[in-house]
């Protein structure tokens, strides 16, 4: 389907890219050498979340890249989790056949990754920032001619940033480069644009084209911003969504795990754990935006200045999208719009028309495809996604580009199980969500005509073809390349005996020991395994950091 921009954003970006649509959709040949690509991946990054997009937040360079590229307006992933988003870009598959379904649990046994493939067309290749593919090692991955990684989340600043309590459990904030462990000298971002950098003047055989994949670890929670930008935004504006209001009009129809929700980890009422107001965060993330902006700004200030720009492609991307109090969550893993809409924009000077507007519907499923398209590499069988270079070049309309039926698909997880597991199919503008393993309402949206996703016509009569429809169609989806069944099994055909007497008991109370105060300074104990130790502390009331080897 494609979701065209909503009014106000439809007017922004008219006005930002005004000048540059009069440019002929379709651009001029290409040069003849193969080009490089740099591909930069941004952490949590919402799909409106560009100065362009959003009024008062500057993003100077991204901004660049918009007006003399070409903007996805309607780019998704199809799981909108780290890992399994990550194993999507990185195998051209989706999560049921790659097998990376969660952040905790790698299957990276047995799987390509794209990088492989242009190794073997002729490219260098580079990898530098957050790999966090559901596996603890940062060591260096096949398809890589230079690494650049940390260990899982990694962290912002270096260590002396860090609690006692931390450096005595062992902790030290180190990268991996190319097998060894070093120190972590400075801010996240700006160390990996260092890194980066350094490998496109130093480290590369500049007689072959390269492909660099920019992984940061901005603006993941919790964002912290570079000190530069410690001021900045203070007088925003923060707008939040009007769903986010707690009330019988915003909760009608909604299920019951969403309103449970408000109040958990990744609701808007204990966020985190903690009292922090949600337009507080939301400052800290445009400004740990900020240091992105920077850092694509540095890239391309190398590239211009070593005439490497007219020769590059740069494509501008997220792992997921991120809630900002929509239907009172925040974060992502749910088949909201928020969450699995994400930012995509790609600059290729000779190649991409300027200031072009693409409103097809794109996938990270899509992204190897385009690299390989690009590099004139063959494409491997296992792949599921197409090419987007022939959208982005103008070679094809919109029009012909094919859309099947999307397909999303979530896993639950025991470290935070309060979302359980989703799948959703959309089909023209139609969008119908199905949860597995819970007893509670699946939901049914016309985006067409409520695409803030307000009126769940699950139990419309008017939709009720549409609804079996779509459960059909989703079932036939959710089979691996093997024949084998994702969850749930077996074809749901209703919403099953559901009913409550209206005299009997009421619904459970949550257990007491789930209930704590804000900013317990034991809110990640709950990440780590269960241990005497973890025990202990948490008889102490302190915090648990795992002891490193």
């Amino acid at each position: 389907m494609i979701r065209p921009l909503t009014s106000l954003l439809r007017a922004l970006a008219a006005v930002f890219l005004a000048a540059a649509w009069a440019v002929s959709a379709r651009a001029e040949p290409p040069p003849a050498s193969r080009p490089n690509i740099v591909f930069v991946l941004v952490d949590d990054l919402r799909f409106d979340a560009m100065g362009f997009l959003t009024p008062g937040l500057r993003t100077p360079n991204i901004d660049f890249l918009a007006r003399n590229g070409v903007y996805f307006p309607n780019a998704v992933v199809t799981s909108s989790l780290c890992s399994p988003s990550r194993a999507t870009i990185l195998t051209g598959m989706t999560a049921r056949n790659h097998g990376v379904i969660d952040n905790n649990n790698s299957s990276e046994a047995g799987l390509t990754f794209f990088p492989k493939y242009l190794q073997g067309a002729g490219y260098q290749t580079a990898f530098v920032g957050k790999w966090h593919m559901g596996d603890a090692s940062d060591g260096p991955r096949p398809g890589f001619d230079h690494w650049v990684s940390f260990l899982g989340q990694g962290n912002y600043l270096p260590t002396d940033a860090l609690s006692p309590q931390q450096v005595a459990a062992g902790q030290r904030n180190m990268l991996n480069v190319d097998g060894q462990h070093v120190p972590q000298k400075g801010y996240m971002t700006d160390e990996l644009t260092d890194y980066s950098i350094n490998w496109l003047e130093h480290g590369r055989d500049k007689s072959k084209p390269f492909f660099l994949y920019l992984s940061h670890k901005a603006v993941h929670s919790d964002v912290k911003a570079a000190d530069r930008y410690a001021d900045q935004y203070k007088d925003l504006d923060i707008k939040l969504p009007a769903s986010m209001a707690d009330t019988p009009e915003n909760n009608r129809g909604k299920p019951m795990w969403v309103r449970n929700q408000r109040n958990s980890w990744h609701g808007v009422d204990y966020f985190y754990n903690q009292d922090k107001p949600l337009k507080a965060y939301v400052r800290e993330y445009y400004r740990g935006l900020s240091a992105v902006d920077d850092s694509v700004g540095r890239v391309l200030a190398y590239l211009r200045a070593n005439h490497l720009e007219d020769n590059t492609i740069i494509v501008f991307y997220s792992d997921n999208g991120f809630q900002f109090g929509e239907h009172g969550l925040i974060d992502k893993r749910d088949a909201y719009e928020a969450s699995i809409r994400v930012p995509m924009v790609a600059y290729a000077p000779g190649r991409f028309p300027k200031g072009a507007v693409v409103e097809s519907r794109v996938r990270n499923l899509d992204l190897a495809p385009t690299f390989l398209d690009a590099a004139g590499a063959a494409r491997p069988p296992q792949f599921e996604g197409q090419s987007v270079l022939p959208l982005a070049t103008g070679k094809i309309k919109p029009s012909d580009w094919k859309e099947d039926d999307f397909v999303y698909e979530y896993y639950w997880e025991w470290t935070f199980p309060q979302t359980p597991t989703t799948f959703a199919i959309e089909r023209g503008r139609v969008k119908y969500i199905q949860y597995h393993g819970i007893w509670d309402l699946d939901e049914l949206y016309d985006l067409a005509k409520d695409p803030d996703e307000m009126n769940n016509l699950i139990d419309d009569p008017a939709y009720l073809q549409t609804k079996i429809d779509l459960r059909k169609a989703l079932f036939a989806k959710l089979a691996n390349n093997k024949g084998q069944r994702a969850v749930p099994f077996t074809e749901r055909s209703s919403q099953g005996q559901v009913f409550r007497s209206l005299d009997g008991a009421k619904a459970a109370e949550f257990p007491q020991g789930w209930l704590r105060p804000a900013n317990p300074v034991d809110r990640f104990n709950g990440l780590f395994p269960d241990s005497p130790a973890k025990l202990e502390a948490e008889k102490k009331g302190q915090p648990y950091f795992p002891r490193r080897q």
